[in-house]
């Protein structure tokens, strides 16, 4: 089992900053990539970005490049979003995402964590 803590959602007004962070802990042989997702109210969740453990290669939503970066610390298993110049499309439920092996002989799989909510007001 693998979990993910994350914090740093909130309340900000439109142009401010936030920085969420996640870290992963128990059963972790490698970490494959960390990332964000986001859901907005009656929307499809979506990628926000995503980082490479392997290379630091990164992906990010069009929506979102040049507003946020997201950066990662592989000894603490974390990763962080820092977003800036926020706006109120930007208001959603941000989850944690890690591609994960637990073991060397399982597949990688998807771990999630349970979401902290990100509010831009207008």
């Amino acid at each position: 089992q693998v979990q993910l803590v994350e914090s740093g959602g909130g309340l900000v007004q439109s142009g401010g900053s936030l920085r969420l962070s996640c870290a992963a802990s128990g059963n972790i042989f490698s970490i494959y990539y960390m990332g964000w997702y986001r859901q907005a109210q009656g929307k499809q969740r979506e990628l926000v970005a995503r980082i490479s453990i392997i290379d630091s290669r990164t992906n990010y939503a069009d929506s979102v490049k040049g507003r946020f970066t997201i950066s990662r610390d592989n000894v603490q298993n974390s990763v962080y979003l820092q977003m800036n110049s926020l706006k109120p499309e930007d208001t959603a439920v941000y989850y944690c995402y890690v591609l994960v092996r637990s073991d060397p002989s399982t597949a990688p799989l998807d771990a999630w964590g349970q979401g902290t909510l990100v509010t831009v007001s207008s």
